[in-house]
């Protein structure tokens, strides 16, 4: 059996391997060799997302819904890391260079270093996590609970009403407390990174990976005979066969999206999961291999949900059969609790309850664990993230500004700021047992995770909208934040007080000071029943459409101050502005080194700031003895140093009270303004010149190139005609009594292979003219009938020894232009002569044909086309065709005989006579050239 005493003995041995982990990491990074510069690790300290929401909760709701009660929560998150890394990864950016801490500084620091806004974002975000720490503190309890009493599996159905004192839902939250204390406060971080609890968290996620698959891979293997029989045996069960098949309705369509949304949105602005990707973040370039981890990750944890489920349903149901409480109690639609006469069995915690049914100790044991380091590392990440916020955004901005609590007199602040941080996790672990207790016992533990993503996603038009737009400004993101979050709270917390017996049941029925229209359930009179809305879509639907209008629409009316235009421009251009915001010629700050030391150890200690100065001063090449008077770069790297411990919006307050400002004049900023314009547009002049100049050099290159095979292709053009009249010239010669017959044949093709020399050596001197200018044009009137009728007789020969069928398809009325007849006759025996190089080999044809166009606007001209029905030409090399030295080339025919400049010449010999000259093909569909020349008035 499993005594209780082994139980807590395994539970706090695994808790103590856990800080062995961070401490070794801290250590590790305090000399300099960071264990967490790894994307795989960076990717697994992501999987904090999976709480004991994912563990247990996810088997409940597939029980109660199939996969549509579920699946979403973990679409959004894969769905935001592949489509919505480009927000990610500039947020990672900003965060960087501004040292941001915290998801409250981040938005603070968007809108002009707000404290307001930054304490606002701190009271949503601790309200609103606080049911989600609910969960993992119910989740951990309840299932010590279980296993404690193993081999029993029963839960008793009433826990509200033990004193804290008998709840063991207290102490664990009184140890979670204590271990959060110890992971994450155990001295101030000038960056608020903490490389070995994100250590510890990589390894819990593998942890409670193991721990999900073991138990699928029993259930799926060990109890069934594969996915297909355990399915096989599920549709047998009416309750469980209805899960198989989605319910397509409004409601479904609606609750589906809803959660999508949430989820995309929870992935990166829950407190805990801003802390794992931004602030946490070692190397933005980790992201890139998080994005497709991340998604694998969170397949296979889930891959095994509907198994477990479908497995906990078929054995519980068949237990309920034989139990005089539960037999025949079952209702037709499961809704995740089954009631027998030893208690009760909840479906979130199948995974757990039937390795126990089954007497598997040890792998129940492992679930226990793995359940409860899926809530801890929540719980842990969570509240440090929480506890900094409250410390720099809501009890030090206090602090700092009432002259009664006189802080400007100590000399250490350190030790001040710490114990705020951990008084914090105490408060917000107790706050999370308390909604427990009173609260969530009403509620399955999906459904309360659902109101904390709800609270969390009023961030997102500020965060979004903060890095996209740069109109955004502190009062629309204020009354924007709290008009949602007041919406949030009325819609799904109030109902949720209601329940739970704090508040009248006259609320939710007649609204507000009865009236309808502020009923909770359907605020301002929508009917949520006709839109398919439930609670939770109905309260996203307002809260974000109110949150939404108010940030666009009070931003529109309301003017920026000079740090929120600032800020603005450094998020939302932040890859113009990668360099140190601290070199802006717009802000001149001076201060005594000495004062901006005193002020930094009071907040980090004599030891960090004395580093901090020591490596500023190398990189910049100063000596404080010499330099004693801080400029605008060391102020603004002190601020952000002080950003690290307090917050931003804390951080400028103190420098402004040990810093001498000097804000520039109309004149100056005009005179810099004028600089950097000039300077802007010299540069842009001389990247076009660049641009310029490299466009040029890439076409030298290529018509470097192409006059290489230009010399080659004519170079071999040349040699074999004449090695073909050397070889039969000496055969001749050398046979004076060689038959008359041979004779004639071998004078002929010498005759043939001296023509084609003519014609190809003609090519490069008529290519030769052309370009350099120097041709001679023989312009006269002349009928273009004439021209393809000469043509036909130059040509007929060629086309008679292929085989070639050649149409002519001509007008027969007599067509006048002007031009060189001996250049016209050569652009069509050019294209004739092509059109027989690439027609079809079995069977060619050839149409010629000139037909006349005339308009009553003077200009009247033929149009001459000449079509094959070859190889084709690809759209490619249509673009090219008519460049020099370009040939098309085919599998079939291979490389064409030939200089690749004939094209040239025809064009530039149309071009000369006002004409067009172009082609129309598809390949292997013929090629068709087609120009046309204007007609003699």
């Amino acid at each position: 059996m499993l005594e209780q005493n082994f139980i807590i003995f395994v539970a706090f041995g695994y808790m103590g391997l856990l800080f062995a982990i961070a401490f070794w990491g801290d250590k590790k990074a305090e000399d300099g060799k960071s264990i967490i510069s790894n994307p795989y690790i960076y990717a697994l300290s992501l999987a904090v997302y999976c709480t004991a929401w994912t563990f247990y909760g996810s088997v409940g709701a597939a029980s109660r819904s199939g996969a549509t009660g579920f699946l979403n929560i973990y679409m959004g998150p894969t769905l935001m890391m592949i489509l919505g890394w480009p927000v990610l990864r500039k947020i990672i950016r900003i965060s960087k260079i501004n040292r941001i801490t915290s998801i409250a500084d981040f938005i603070a620091s968007r809108y002009g270093k707000s404290a307001t806004i930054a304490g606002a974002v701190t009271i949503i975000a601790v309200l609103g996590i606080v049911p989600y720490m609910s969960v993992q503190i119910k989740a951990i309890s309840t299932s010590f609970q279980i296993i404690s009493q193993y081999p029993d599996v029963y839960m008793a159905e009433k826990i509200s009403s033990l004193s804290p004192l008998k709840d063991t839902a207290f102490f664990v939250s009184i140890i979670l407390a204590v271990f959060a204390v110890f992971f994450g406060t155990r001295h101030l971080e000038a960056t608020e990174r903490h490389e070995g609890l994100v250590a510890a968290i990589a390894f819990e996620s593998i942890v409670k990976l193991i721990a999900v698959v073991s138990v699928g891979l029993f259930i799926t293997y060990g109890l069934y005979s594969g996915f297909g029989d355990l399915f096989e045996q599920a549709s047998l069960v009416p309750q469980i066969k209805q899960l198989f098949v989605m319910e397509v309705n409004a409601s479904t369509f609606t609750g589906w999206y809803n959660a999508l949304f949430l989820a995309m949105m929870a992935i990166f602005l829950l407190p805990r999961q801003f802390q794992v990707i931004v602030v946490e973040n070692v190397d933005e370039n980790h992201l890139k291999k998080a994005v497709w981890l991340f998604p694998i990750y969170l397949l296979l944890i889930n891959i095994f949900v509907i198994p477990i489920a479908f497995g906990g349903m078929l054995h519980f149901f068949n237990q309920c059969a034989f139990d005089p409480v539960c037999s025949g109690a079952v209702p037709e639609t499961f809704g995740g609790i089954l009631k027998f006469k030893q208690g009760l069995v909840d479906a979130d915690y199948f995974a757990l309850t039937l390795m126990m049914a089954q007497k598997q100790q040890g792998i129940a044991l492992f679930v226990f664990i793995g359940g409860m380091s899926a809530a801890t590392g929540m719980v842990i990440v969570e509240t440090i993230a929480l506890s900094t916020m409250v410390c720099n955004d809501l009890v030090m901005p206090v602090l700092l500004r009432v002259p009664f609590f006189k802080l400007e007199q100590k000399s250490d602040l350190s030790r001040l700021l710490l114990m705020i941080r951990r008084i914090s996790i105490f408060l917000i672990i107790l706050l999370g047992y308390l909604y427990f207790h009173y609260v969530a016992k009403n509620y399955s533990l999906v459904s309360i995770g659902k109101i904390s993503f709800a609270a969390v996603a009023q961030f997102s038009p500020a965060v979004i909208g903060g890095i996209f737009w740069k109109g955004g400004t502190r009062l629309g993101t204020l009354w924007g934040l709290m008009a949602g979050f007041l919406i949030w709270l009325y819609t799904l917390v109030i109902p949720s007080l209601v329940q739970a017996g704090f508040l009248p049941t006259e609320l939710m029925e007649n609204g507000l000071f009865g009236i309808q229209l502020l009923n909770p359930g359907h605020l301002f009179g929508l009917d949520v029943g006709q839109l398919g809305f439930n609670q939770y879509t109905h309260a996203v639907f307002w809260s974000m459409f109110v949150n939404i209008t108010l940030f666009i629409g009070v931003s529109f009316f309301s003017k920026q101050n000079a740090m929120e235009r600032k800020q603005a421009m450094l998020f939302v251009d932040v890859y113009k502005h990668s360099v140190e915001p601290e070199k802006s010629s717009f802000w001149r700050a001076t201060a005594a080194v000495v004062d901006l030391k005193l002020l930094l150890e009071r907040f980090l200690g004599k030891n960090r700031t004395k580093y901090a100065f020591e490596w500023y001063a190398r990189e910049h090449h100063l000596n404080w003895e010499r330099n004693p008077i801080a400029d605008a770069g060391l102020v603004s790297y002190a601020e952000k140093l002080l950003a690290g411990a307090i917050g931003s919006a804390s951080a400028l307050v103190m420098v402004r009270s040990v810093v001498e400002e000097e804000p520039l004049g109309m004149d100056e900023i005009m005179h810099i303004l004028d600089e950097t314009q000039q300077i802007i547009i010299y540069s842009r002049e001389l990247e076009k010149a660049t641009k310029d100049l490299e466009a040029a050099n890439d076409r030298l290159k290529e018509l470097d190139k192409l006059k290489n095979e230009f010399i080659s292709t004519v170079t071999h053009e040349l040699r074999t005609p004449l090695t073909s009249v050397r070889a039969l010239a000496e055969i001749v010669q050398n046979n004076p009594d060689l038959e008359a017959d041979k004779h004639y044949e071998f004078v002929g093709i010498i005759i043939k292979e001296s023509e084609r020399l003519s014609r190809l050596i003609n090519d490069v001197l008529d290519f030769q003219k052309i370009e350099s200018g120097k041709i001679q044009w023989q312009m006269e009137e002349l009928d273009f009938k004439e021209i393809l009728e000469d043509s036909f007789s130059s040509t007929g020969q060629l086309v008679k020894e292929k085989n070639i069928e050649l149409r002519q398809e001509i007008s027969k009325k007599s067509c006048l232009i002007s031009g060189d007849k001996d250049r016209l006759m050569q652009v069509m025996v050019n294209l004739i002569s092509n059109a027989v190089k690439f027609c079809d080999s079995q069977k060619g044809e050839i149409t010629v044909g000139m037909k006349i166009k005339k308009n009553n606007t003077r200009n009247s001209y033929i149009k001459v086309f000449v079509k094959d029905n070859g190889i084709g030409i690809s759209q490619e090399d249509q673009e090219i065709i008519f460049q020099e030295f370009r040939q098309v080339t085919s599998r079939k025919k291979g490389r064409p005989v030939g200089t690749g400049v004939g094209l040239t010449i025809t064009k530039q010999i149309i071009d000369a006579h006002s004409g067009k000259i172009w082609v129309e093909s598809e390949l292997e569909k013929g090629a068709a050239f087609f120009f046309r020349l204007p007609l003699v008035e």
